[in-house]
């Protein structure tokens, strides 16, 4: 591929060289004013030959094997309690209408606290991590 560099290159080719530039550049081989410069040479590149420089003193990318974890399908059952919190309020205020009885309001935050409130272990949100972290911080002083 790099053996004919007089090849013309298309919008494709430059965003790929990009997301390498970028790629060393999260790394921390480069300086920003550096990146900034490489990235003008990008834009720019018409030829195959026009990128050899660019990465002449970078090494070889890496294959990712610790990548950021693949994101689960955004399909509609993805993101199912959301969907089910917008309803409940209106489904509160019809069966408010319908029995005359303001207690269905209370589905609103029960529905939250039960959707939203649990499984979030590990995030140091329970009970009693405020406490212990605060005479944490008074031993350490």
């Amino acid at each position: 591929m790099e053996d004919l560099p007089d090849i013309r290159i298309g919008t494709a080719e430059r965003e790929a060289a990009m997301q390498r530039l970028s790629d060393h550049f999260a790394a921390g081989r480069l300086s920003v004013a550096e990146f900034d410069e490489r990235s003008a040479v990008i834009a720019a590149a018409v030829t195959r030959g026009d990128l050899t420089p660019v990465f002449a003193d970078l090494p070889d990318p890496l294959v990712k094997a610790a990548a950021v974890p693949a994101k689960p399908e955004s399909g509609f059952l993805s993101e199912w309690p959301e969907r089910v919190m917008a309803v409940i309020p209106i489904l509160a205020v019809i069966l408010f209408f319908v029995t005359h009885s303001w207690l269905w309001f209370l589905a609103i935050p029960l529905m939250g606290a039960l959707l939203f409130g649990g499984g979030h272990g590990g995030h140091g949100h329970g009970r009693g991590h405020g406490r212990r972290r605060n005479r944490d911080r008074r031993s350490i002083e």
